[in-house]
């Protein structure tokens, strides 16, 4: 692939990306609002979210319709983005589900753990068999900052290892959407590691890294604080496959708990707050959780938040970037 070809792979899917949810946005936002699409808040939030009440969710539609768009006009050159769109698109349809079912019952919850967890696991075994099948790429890991060293645990254990890394960095993207603007610009820090990744080892899925950068900054115009647009489950979900999706395609998910840091860092808060809460009858380690509330509940803006996690984010990247080649 000539350093031309390279150039258009990724600058072609982001600019269709970033065109299309920038041109769908406002139409997007205001067919949500007449379908009463809304987010509903947790009445035990912060005070200040509860301003977010009737706020257009099911955001995750635009960013879907710009990684579809970006990422399939380059499918025929580079077919490697089918499987990062067949997981994230259907973790986005399980997002989506969610979602529906909370708008039309007007409540906080939609479908339940079993029911969410099923529908992952199903989709994530789609993508485990399109993945070693058709593009005979094993589910082994690639050791960070020890390069040609591969972790195999074999066929059972290689899939029983995929489904778990896939369930928790849904949860992680899932529990990092609450902030404005949080889930998205941590994101797209994180797309552009697997996008550079890509290109620096010959991988095709630097095209859907491309159009998932494009899709989330044209979402951003939209979700930035104050938010018009809240992504949902619909866009977490898809978040968190995309995540997944990128990371096995080049053996890297060993490399998502570093430039996924904040992802894990929710969810261990939650873990911690849920686990203390039970063990001390009530009492509470952080003033709440996800981590993100704990640091709102402190004093902290939502855009010192975001802006701080994605600072972070950044410089882990740039050691994921280091630990590839270490």
């Amino acid at each position: 692939m000539t350093g031309f070809t390279k150039f258009g792979s990724v600058v072609l899917p982001m600019l269709i990306a970033f065109a299309v949810v920038w041109l769908i946005g406002p139409h997007m936002i205001r067919f949500l609002k007449a379908r009463k699409a809304q987010q509903t808040e947790r009445d035990d939030g912060p005070k200040s979210h509860l301003g977010k009440t009737g706020t257009p969710n099911m955001g995750g539609l635009m960013i879907l319709a710009g990684l579809l768009a970006g990422s399939l006009v380059m499918a025929p050159a580079h077919p490697e983005v089918i499987p990062v769109l067949i997981l994230t698109v259907g973790f986005g349809i399980v997002g989506f589900a969610d979602d529906f079912i909370k708008s039309a019952k007007k409540r906080s919850d939609g479908l339940s753990v079993k029911q969410k967890m099923a529908f992952q696991v199903a989709i994530a075994l789609i993508y485990a068999w399109y993945v070693t099948h058709i593009h005979q790429i094993p589910l082994s890991m690639k050791v960070p900052f020890a390069s040609g060293m591969v972790l195999d645990f074999g066929r059972v254990g290689n899939v029983l290892l995929f489904l778990f890394v896939a369930v928790a960095t849904v949860n992680g993207t899932n529990f990092t959407d609450g902030v404005d603007g949080l889930s998205s610009s941590v994101t797209t820090a994180v797309a552009l590691f697997f996008t550079v990744a890509a290109l620096l080892t010959g991988s095709g899925t630097a095209s859907a890294g491309a159009a998932m950068i494009g899709a989330l900054l044209g979402f951003l115009l939209y979700n930035c604080h104050p938010a018009q647009i809240f992504m949902g489950d619909t866009g977490s979900l898809a978040l968190g496959g995309f995540v997944v999706g990128m990371a096995y395609m080049m053996q890297l998910p060993l490399f998502i708990p570093i430039v996924g840091f904040i992802y894990m860092l929710e969810v261990i808060s939650v873990i911690i707050q849920v686990l203390y809460f039970k063990k001390t009858h009530g009492k509470r380690f952080f003033r709440m959780a996800p981590i993100h509330h704990h640091f709102e509940l402190g004093g902290w803006s939502e855009t010192r938040v975001t802006t701080t996690f994605t600072v972070i984010t950044m410089i882990l990247c740039a050691a994921g970037l280091t630990a590839l080649w270490w």
